[in-house]
């Protein structure tokens, strides 16, 4: 049975599942659903068209599903979607979707979400996404899964951010980011690959070593991006890791891909 401290309020219609702790002073509105062992720790408040997956922490004085950010927001019934054993840490904000979005934000399972992390409307989250202290989304952006995003960086509206990227603290993100790319500074350029966490999550070295010369081949060699990108696609057609990175390029955001400075060296 879920537990429910006393000073609680749990609107008439909210679904709670087996073994959910429900701590001092939450609020959880009529139309949310929690999975099972779900735990708001306490001063947490879900509203909205909610459902939050099985395992899933949420900390004190975060903000999960009130209305977007959006002026265009005219009360639709738009959902937000959190997966299974994420860590919502304090003062984390999340807002559902919009009707110029898709109707929907989705967060993956596995993420951890710093404190005073926000994610705006119709973001889509992938899986073990981690956000640092402060780190914001703004609307309409797409996460891979794995991706890191440093504390108090920023990330426009539209952008998309590869699979195993990492984006450093404090950047400024106003285009796309590859796939296991790393990007650097106020407004964000890309700086190589993220090796340590190819490293970490086990990924063999021949694998990442042709990664790394489809890389520099990419950014630093001859021609046009365009022509580079084809001779990369072909000269690498059975790398999968180089494939991902290709075809998330076909398929950027209006945005556009960050790039390295014009004096950056290679991918080491």
């Amino acid at each position: 049975m879920p537990q429910i401290h006393p000073t609680a309020i749990i609107e008439s219609g909210a679904r709670l599942g087996e073994g959910v702790h429900i701590g001092p002073y939450c609020h959880v509105g009529s139309q949310v659903v929690l999975g099972d062992h779900v735990e708001l720790v306490s001063h947490v408040t879900v509203a909205g068209i909610t459902s939050v997956g099985d395992g899933t922490r949420i900390f004190p004085f975060a903000s999960i599903g009130h209305q977007p950010q959006d002026l265009k927001f005219h009360g639709e019934p738009s959902r937000l979607e959190i997966g299974r054993n994420n860590q919502i840490r304090e003062g984390v904000t999340m807002n559902p979707g919009t009707e110029g979005g898709g109707m929907l934000t989705r967060v993956g399972d596995g993420g951890l979400f710093m404190a005073g992390a926000h994610v705006a409307h119709d973001c889509l989250l992938g899986n073990n996404v981690i956000m640092a202290n402060n780190a914001t989304l703004a609307g309409h952006i797409e996460v891979g899964d794995f991706a890191f995003v440093g504390g108090l960086a920023a990330v426009h509206q539209f952008c998309k951010i590869g699979p195993h990227a990492m984006i450093g603290g404090m950047s400024g993100v106003e285009q796309d980011v590859i796939p296991y790319g790393m990007v650097i500074g106020n407004r964000a350029h890309l700086s190589g690959l993220n090796l340590v966490g190819l490293k970490r999550r086990g990924f063999d070295r021949e694998d990442i070593a042709r990664l790394r010369a489809a890389y520099d081949q990419l950014f630093s060699g001859k021609g046009t991006f365009t022509q580079r990108l084809d001779d990369v696609s072909q000269s690498y057609a059975g790398s999968a890791l180089v494939r991902e990175v290709t075809d998330f390029i076909r398929n950027a955001s209006k945005r556009g891909i960050c790039q390295p400075q014009a004096d950056a060296g290679s991918a080491a």
